[in-house]
């Protein structure tokens, strides 16, 4: 962790969140193509369309091409730039208020995992509609032409309020993984030897963010299979959606295809997220003390 922890204002801890998010997407992105098609596939074993990332991926660029591994990017970049920004500003916000609340002066573990948990659903607000537009294209059955179109008819045809489909869902996803993240980088943090030098600050960065995302993807990914099939769900006048709410869902995916299928598009979601996570606290971290060499110059 830097060892400049001056307070900076919410427009440069949102500049920093943006900065950082963007940078994450451009680099993991395919992956979250993948581990989108993998969980909205229903079939298990050989009934499954993709084994594997190996066998998505060479699926995707033999039989779509090589830019279907970007399929709906635009979505994300849009939406990566304020979810990553509220994540960051809200989880500062949020642990000033609980340390001023509690009359304590320094986070500890417990204020770590609630603030976290309390960005995360504060982030879920700001990301819903950018999502469902995400896995709308994604999915390779996908008949909409860019993120204009999903938009377009979703609200024609469902209503402008299923821009919002999976929210609740949306709403455990992010409770899970920011508490499991933000409470990991916080005690990876105070084991880590100290860092003596900016490289070694870089290092212990990457180390506790890829420790935490990777606990958050695994604490939080059956949450995110329901929420893909929740939001991919055209909703039909007068018909119940199979998949409506998050716990109905995960019990219907645990009783058809069993507990593994509650994981589908694990391995490419850590792989992304683990990684993932060490990079967007490294430009997060970063990019805060630039700013803070900017705005606190004598």
């Amino acid at each position: 962790m830097s060892g400049d922890t001056r307070p900076l204002p919410f427009v440069y801890q949102f500049a920093a969140g943006a900065i950082a998010g963007v940078s994450e997407i451009l680099v993991m992105y395919p992956l979250d193509v993948v581990k989108t098609r993998i969980q909205l596939q229903v079939g298990t074993g050989a009934q499954a369309e993709y084994s594997g990332i190996v066998d998505c991926v060479t699926k995707i660029v033999k039989n779509e091409g090589f830019s279907k591994l970007y399929r709906g990017i635009s979505a994300p970049i849009l939406m990566e730039a304020p979810k990553r920004a509220t994540k960051f500003a809200a989880n500062d916000e949020w642990g000033k208020f609980y340390r001023k609340q509690f009359g304590v002066t320094e986070m500890n573990q417990s204020l770590a995992v609630l603030t976290g948990a309390t960005a995360g659903a504060t982030e879920s607000f700001v990301v819903v509609p950018f999502e469902l537009v995400k896995i709308r294209l994604q999915d390779r059955t996908s008949k909409y032409t860019g993120m204009v179109d999903v938009v377009t008819k979703t609200v024609k045809n469902e209503g402008i309020l299923a821009m919002y489909q999976g929210l609740e869902a949306t709403l455990w996803r992010h409770i899970v993984w920011n508490a499991g993240y933000f409470g990991i980088i916080f005690q990876a943090r105070a084991l880590l030897p100290k860092a003596e030098t900016p490289s070694g600050k870089t290092v212990n960065d990457l180390i506790s963010g890829a420790i935490g995302g990777t606990v958050g993807t695994l604490l939080n990914t059956p949450f995110d299979v329901v929420k893909s099939r929740i939001q991919n769900t055209v909703k039909v006048p007068g018909v119940t959606p199979k998949y409506n709410w998050t716990y109905p869902a995960l019990a219907m995916v645990y009783k058809e295809e069993g507990f593994a299928a509650l994981y589908k598009g694990f391995l490419p979601k850590v792989l992304r997220l683990g990684p993932g996570g060490g990079i967007l606290l490294v430009v997060f971290t970063n990019t805060m003390d630039f700013f803070r060499g900017v705005y606190y110059k004598d």
